[in-house]
């Protein structure tokens, strides 16, 4: 039996999105300042193409994936692994699904640069070396927000210039703009 097939993708919809292992997980794997407030991450799937799936390996959560889908790049959003899940081979599974996925299509990702001083260096590293050894390059692109540099990643075959880097954060920006507010 091959490594994939020993996992399985969920699509979440707004009424899934509210499924607590899901929540928990978006909200403690990524530092607060990253994240978007989980319920206007909820309110933004009708209206933003966001490919937001759950991964499980058996009855086991694994993980969570989220990718915009816009017609010039598919933007890793958010990835990460369940704790106990974790260091088990998961995370390059669920990478391998999502990659072939997109494959001949440009993806990209923006991580925390393994090159900005900071107390979890080393995490970095190690984060930014996962993600080549699956075949993504490090652009050389960086932007910075609220103090914190990020590295954007690209699929080894795509072009990825810093002007698609901002239609993107415009697109997310009219995304943002039309999601509905609380009642």
């Amino acid at each position: 039996m091959s490594g994939e097939s020993m996992i399985r993708e969920v699509r979440v919809d707004s009424d899934a999105a509210l499924m607590p292992e899901l929540r928990r997980l978006y909200e403690t794997a990524f530092p607060v300042e990253e994240q978007i407030p989980y319920h206007d991450l909820v309110r933004l799937l009708p209206v933003m193409p966001i490919a937001y799936s759950a991964w499980y390996a058996g009855d086991s959560f694994v993980g969570l994936t989220l990718v915009c889908e816009w017609p010039t790049a598919n933007w890793f959003w958010y990835f990460a692994v369940a704790d106990g899940m974790r260091g088990r081979g998961y995370g390059s599974m669920v990478l391998k699904a999502v990659m072939a996925r997109y494959s001949g299509r440009v993806l990209v990702l923006d991580i925390e640069s393994p090159r900005q001083q900071c107390a979890n260096l080393e995490q970095r590293r190690r984060r930014h070396a996962f993600y080549l050894r699956h075949g993504l390059r490090d652009t050389g692109l960086e932007r910075t927000f609220s103090g914190v540099a990020y590295t954007m990643l690209a699929s080894a075959d795509s072009v990825f210039t810093d002007s698609d880097y901002e239609s993107l954060l415009a697109e997310l920006g009219r995304c943002w703009e039309a999601m509905p507010r609380k009642e």
